[in-house]
């Protein structure tokens, strides 16, 4: 597939397109409730939505396993 040098961005692609995809559509029926023109309206947000999450994802990603590693408390190692 993919070599693993790109294991970053194929990650950052896949999951901004998760919430992305759900985060438009829930949106999208908030603000405008069912319509017949529903999957269109989800479709058109949802590819602005992606085109700002990838790389927003990709950007801030170091930053969330920076913070996330200063809130996990690590096990002390014991010499037993």
């Amino acid at each position: 597939m993919f070599p693993a040098k790109f294991q970053a961005v194929i990650f950052a692609f896949i999951m901004s397109g998760f919430m992305a995809f759900l985060m438009s559509g829930i949106l999208t029926f908030i603000n405008l409730g069912w319509f017949s023109g529903f999957a269109a309206a989800w479709l058109k947000a949802f590819l602005y939505a992606h085109a700002c999450a990838f790389p927003l994802v990709f950007i801030f990603a170091p930053l969330s396993r920076r913070l996330t590693a200063m809130l996990i408390k690590t096990p002390e190692l014991s010499g037993n």
